[in-house]
């Protein structure tokens, strides 16, 4: 049923839905960044506030280059991604408009996680992301845990617990850290991967935290 499972998944995405969907950290709801009307439908599912950005997801580091402006080298975004962690970086100009319309910037998700990738893949522009739940309400692990928002859902698909359920740790969501100013880098959220990312950009790469 994976095929099955994908293409019903762009098909509901194409026609403008929201699909809820398990990723390397938390369970997501996703729709096509490039459609503007389902961009305003992911907001008001989540009554989130009009301010707070989306990021966008991609299947592989390559289609990252048409939607952003890179500052670092391939190799660091290679060493980070796939996995828990997004990157801030500069939007070009491929990128919706209406999607974050009040900042020059975006973050990316590439997701270490076999379903969502291939269903970016399978998408042509990048996928919106975010957190299946009410804004400001804990993350989710389970598609049990997000039932107040089915009713508002074209697709779920169910790839069973991510992580332990019972673990605070589990539900911290991917690492947000802000690549956009060249040899530096901010952590906006630590997030689930955080020693690791701040080793690798570091050590590996020199960058310094933006605040020295």
């Amino acid at each position: 049923g994976w095929k099955e499972a994908v293409a019903a998944a762009v098909g509901a995405l194409q026609a403008g839905g929201l699909v809820a969907v398990p990723t390397d950290t938390v369970y997501g709801v996703a729709c096509l960044a490039q459609d503007s009307g389902a961009v305003r439908s992911i907001y008001s599912l989540k009554g989130r506030n009009g301010r707070k950005p989306l990021a966008i997801c991609l299947g592989d580091v390559e289609r990252l280059y048409r939607y952003c402006r890179v500052d670092v080298p391939d190799e660091l975004l290679r060493d980070l991604l796939p996995g828990p962690v997004t990157l801030v970086l500069q939007r070009s100009e491929e990128l919706n408009k209406d999607l974050n319309p009040f900042t020059s910037l975006v973050g990316v998700r590439i997701p270490n996680h076999p379903f969502i990738r291939e269903l970016a893949r399978a998408c042509s522009g990048p996928l919106a992301l975010t957190s299946a739940n009410i804004s400001c309400q804990a993350s989710t692990l389970t598609v049990s845990e997000f039932q107040d928002l089915w009713p508002q859902l074209s697709l779920i698909i169910d790839g069973g617990p991510i992580g332990d359920v019972e673990s605070p740790e589990c539900r911290l969501g991917s690492t947000v850290v802000d690549l956009s100013v060249p040899g530096k880098f901010t952590i906006i959220r630590p997030g689930c991967a955080l020693t690791s990312t701040v080793d690798i950009l570091r050590q590996k790469y020199g960058l310094v935290p933006e605040s020295s």
